[in-house]
């Protein structure tokens, strides 16, 4: 019995993130990651983990604040996708469309990006990390849910 109380004590996590897809029309802001270990040189766009204790939308709004210095309203997020994703761990990412904002975007992180660049969604780089790539093929398509790193992509 106490061995039972143990392993139910012991669960699986899975780090969670979210992910800001901000539009200006048909365009998609993008950051190039710098310095930061991972995925350096490639793009991404505004993102980050839940720090616990935090709602989704409220991490995206954190996240959008910290890395661009803009306010956003919950009711202006809209949850596009989710995605089960195995990379150097499993991992659950949120992805968020946005296009209404307040204030100018700005590069709040420049140790981390170098570069923060708005591309028509049809002119993605061929650099954007491809998970990021995918997520932003299914919002496009209306797929809400992928699974990505399981198999080969």
């Amino acid at each position: 019995m106490a061995s039972d109380q143990a392993e139910l004590r012991k669960r699986h996590r899975v780090p969670c993130a979210v992910h800001l897809f901000l539009w200006r029309g048909e365009e998609i802001l993008l950051l190039r990651r710098f310095q930061t270990g991972y995925e350096d040189g490639n793009y991404s766009v505004v993102a980050g983990h839940l720090d616990g204790e935090e709602e989704v939308k409220a991490a995206m709004i954190r996240e959008a604040w910290e890395e661009a210095g803009i306010v956003i309203e919950p009711d202006n997020l809209e949850v596009a996708g989710v995605m089960h994703r195995r990379s150097d761990e499993e991992r659950i990412d949120f992805f968020l469309n946005c296009s209404s904002w307040k204030g100018e975007i700005q590069n709040k992180e420049p140790d981390k990006c170098d570069e923060l660049r708005w591309v028509h969604k049809d002119e993605l780089p061929p650099n954007v990390i491809p998970y990021v790539r995918k997520a932003l093929d299914n919002t496009l398509s209306g797929k809400w849910f992928t699974s990505f790193g399981w198999n080969k992509e």
